[in-house]
């Protein structure tokens, strides 16, 4: 009799479970190259510089705000007092320059927004043959350095009359600020997709009413990194305002900082620190309210149906 073989697949053999109690080989482990190795310690290192570079000066400024003897150099105050504030909050010092400087820098923010966000409106939504190069003139009018324009600035204010005036001063700050706002608001308004306007259309909205109903509340957050960026920069700037403004009622607190720096370079620094301290104030709590009023993100989602 011949033997019936089988017709069934054959049936891959299973490896076993481990036992229990048997315990498993480890895994190698992946051998760092000493290339990679050397590129995190690089990395490790210019983040220390940098937050050196950073946490220094900051060190400095809060120590030698409480230091009644502060010096140049980092050290522990021996006796910790508010002397220095007590000196430097008066409506002088501190009141009239740093309203000075909420007027000029706010008003700065607030028309430098309103005309970047109608200057890119059109560059935003309509297709011309100027965009580009319109675009490329305006990232080199943000290139150009302001101490370059303002020996002519500085005589068309005489021929016009409106030298030592804070709405003269608010205008150049923002007509220097223009170019990199107009640059940012037309790249966030890119974001807010055009059906969102052309459903409006339809329901017979018009341009303006659709930017102002649709596109602006869509890009609050934009239009907030847009007014901090205008707002810091006219906040520091030094040098526009002491060359236009010469009353010194009117000068902001970045100009009125002279004030702490003596004859044959003595300098107050316990107080220059305070004033420092005092100085950075409005920024940072405008920057908790726009972030706060603004929002955290673009609120696009759902907003378009597929």
């Amino acid at each position: 009799m011949t033997a019936r073989t089988s017709s069934a697949p054959a049936v891959d053999a299973v490896p076993a479970p481990p036992a229990a109690g048997r315990p498993r080989a480890p895994r190698p482990r992946r051998a760092t190259s000493p290339s990679r190795h050397g590129a995190r310690l690089a990395s490790a290192a210019a983040l220390v510089v940098v937050a050196l570079a950073f946490v220094v000066p900051l060190a400095w400024i809060l120590l030698a705000s409480v230091d009644p003897d502060a010096t140049v150099s980092v050290g522990l105050p021996s006796e910790p007092t508010a002397d220095n504030y007590r000196a430097v909050l008066t409506p002088e010092l501190t009141a009239r320059p740093l309203l000075n400087s909420l007027v000029v820098s706010g008003a700065t923010a607030l028309v430098t927004v309103l005309v970047a966000t109608l200057a890119a409106y059109p560059l935003s939504r309509y297709r011309m043959r100027f965009n580009r190069a319109f675009m490329h003139t305006i990232l080199f009018g943000s290139c150009l350095p302001v101490t370059a324009v303002m020996v002519p600035v500085y005589a068309l204010f005489v021929a016009l009359g409106m030298l030592d005036s804070i709405p003269g001063t608010v205008f150049f700050l923002a007509a220097t600020s223009l170019p990199m706002a107009v640059w940012m608001t037309k790249n966030f308004m890119d974001s807010v997709p055009i059906s969102l306007e052309e459903a409006a259309w339809v329901d017979g909205a018009g341009s303006m009413q659709a930017l102002r109903r649709i596109v602006i509340p869509l890009m609050r957050p934009g239009l907030a990194v847009v007014f901090i960026f205008v707002f810091t920069q006219a906040w520091g700037n030094f040098f526009v305002p002491f060359v236009l403004l010469l009353d010194p009622a009117k000068q902001p607190a970045a100009v009125s900082i002279y004030t702490f720096f003596g004859t044959n370079g003595a300098v107050a620094y316990g107080q220059l620190a305070a004033f420092s301290v005092l100085y950075s104030l409005p920024v940072l709590a405008l920057y908790l309210v726009v972030q706060r009023l603004a929002g955290g993100s673009f609120a696009l989602a759902g907003s378009v149906k597929g």
